[in-house]
């Protein structure tokens, strides 16, 4: 049996191909990389809808009734420049909770929002805004030291249990007032 050799004839690659082909590729880990973010996106808003949900409920049961919840709030200086923004934040007349959401909460999150607290207590004062934030933040995982670290830094601990969420409180906490 005489076998033939099927090969195409090899063309030489010339710098052209090359750059032709790092292009493709390079096209093709850009959109990777957006696919990726918007499923990152996707999945920090579906985490902020879960702590959401049940937020005012939960509240109630520490005696806070927010009839407000705004998302997304961004705070602006007197020429528009962002000052800070805010994930979630449940409100009423009296009291209001500035609540940063991660997918999971670090103790780099916990200090980045008391700094972003320290910033809204000064826009609030430049506005003689009487009432006192309190900060919030949450996470779908919140590991125990980071609890601890935010639970002493003043903060409520929200976190998704189940199809909801709960707000950890230990006996005597009380929460800070920025």
């Amino acid at each position: 049996m005489i076998t033939e050799n099927m090969r195409e004839p090899v063309m030489g690659l010339t710098f052209e191909k090359v750059w032709a082909m790092f292009q493709e590729t390079d096209r093709q880990s850009k959109e990777t990389d957006r696919k990726i973010n918007k499923l990152g996106n996707r999945l920090g808003d579906s985490i902020e809808d879960i702590v959401r949900s049940n937020l005012s409920e939960r509240f109630k049961e520490l005696h806070f009734n927010f009839g407000q919840i705004g998302t997304d709030i961004r705070f602006e200086d007197s020429e528009g420049k962002s000052i800070a923004e805010v994930d979630i934040m449940p409100g009423n007349g009296d009291d209001v909770v500035a609540m940063d959401v991660k997918t999971k909460l670090t103790t780099q999150d916990a200090r980045e929002h008391a700094k972003r607290m320290e910033k809204l207590r000064k826009y609030a004062d430049n506005r003689n805004y009487k009432r006192d934030p309190m900060g919030a933040v949450a996470g779908a995982i919140v590991p125990e030291n980071v609890k601890q670290f935010a639970l002493n830094s003043g903060f409520f601990v929200i976190e998704q249990s189940g199809y909801t969420v709960k707000i950890d409180v230990p006996p005597g906490f009380v929460p800070k007032k920025w």
